[in-house]
């Protein structure tokens, strides 16, 4: 399923002035979706609902290159126009070491794997009680 793949009436979500919207889950579906199409590796999904009101799902990714981080970015905010009729805002995709696609529900991060390496954003979001147990599972000091 793509950001473009039709949608049943009955599974869409009641019609609001600015015209048909996606849920949040359905969008994040889609973004999975469209990610998997384009060859991402690495995909992880962090839910922030409750944790922050800047979206309700945060994904990060990885390509390959960096023109596959900017063709797996350009690929995936045009289907989201596609289906919403709203542009995706995008940031660094001239460069193509991280991008960032915001679609106001769903933030998508794609990274470079030695940029993605670095920042460690999976850490930064990560629940304590999981961040713990990779703390654990680490090297011992000897």
């Amino acid at each position: 399923m793509t950001l473009s793949e039709h949608v049943s009436p009955a599974d869409r979500p009641a019609a609001t002035a600015a015209g048909d919207q996606l849920s949040s889950e359905q969008l994040l579906s889609r973004i999975l979706s469209s990610l998997e199409d384009d060859k991402a590796e690495d995909i992880v999904t962090i839910d922030l609902r409750g944790r922050s009101a800047m979206a309700d799902h945060m994904v990060i990714a990885s390509g390959r290159s960096a023109r596959q981080v900017g063709s797996i970015a350009e690929k995936l905010a045009d289907r989201f126009k596609q289906a919403t009729g709203r542009s995706a805002r995008i940031e660094g995709k001239d460069t193509g070491d991280w991008v960032l696609i915001d679609t106001d529900d769903v933030i998508v991060h794609v990274f470079r794997p030695e940029v993605r390496d670095f920042y460690q954003l999976e850490k930064m979001w990560m629940p304590a009680d999981a961040l713990a147990r990779v703390r654990e599972a680490g090297p011992q000091p000897q």
